[in-house]
């Protein structure tokens, strides 16, 4: 039987896939103290993602996941839905990230294979 995701662990690793800048201002949303404007923010995400089919180039379907994620955290109904839609997010960009770069099983574990030999140097009689 499957492991039932936690959302606060899977935002987690969902900001470790997304830039640096965007994981800076996604923490902020999510601290306790950003109730006021979390909550706007996502509504407003919410309604852009809806709007998502409009040729607009800010406006995108992009926006309702994420909106959907911070509104999350205030409504813990809407949590392990999230978390579950989020862990199937991360798997995806995991799956992707390592079919683009694939490594040789020396790489995954931390083998160096640029290194030189460790063997012993051969002798040559003169």
């Amino acid at each position: 039987m499957t492991r039932i995701p936690d959302f606060h662990e899977e935002m987690d690793r969902f900001q470790n896939h997304i830039p640096a800048w965007v994981s800076r201002n996604l923490n902020r949303l999510r601290g306790e103290r950003a109730l006021w404007v979390r909550v706007p923010a996502s509504v407003a995400l919410i309604g852009g993602g809806v709007l998502g089919f409009l040729p607009l180039p800010i406006v995108g379907i992009w926006m309702l996941p994420v909106g959907l994620a911070l509104l999350a955290h205030d409504v813990p109904t809407m949590r392990r839905p999230m978390a579950r839609l989020l862990q199937f997010t991360n798997r995806k960009i995991e799956k992707r990230r390592n079919r683009a770069s694939p490594a040789t099983a020396d790489e995954r574990i931390g083998v160096r294979t640029d290194a030189p030999s460790e063997r012993a140097p051969t002798r040559t009689d003169d």
